[in-house]
C-alpha cells in the first residue's frame, strides 16, 4: 500500500499531465481546423 502523501503527489501529477495534453491537443486543433472554420464562416 502506498502512503497517502505519495498518492496525493501522484494524483496531482496525473491531473497536470492530463491538463498539458488537453492544452496541447486544443492548440493543434486550433491551428489545423480553426482557419478552415473561420474561412467557412467568412464565406457564409
Amino acid at each position: 500500500m502506498v502512503p497517502g502523501p505519495v498518492q496525493a503527489i501522484g494524483f496531482v501529477a496525473l491531473v497536470f499531465v492530463q491538463a498539458v495534453a488537453l492544452y496541447a491537443g486544443y492548440g493543434v486543433l486550433e491551428r489545423t481546423i480553426g482557419p478552415a472554420i473561420i474561412e467557412k464562416l467568412g464565406n457564409a
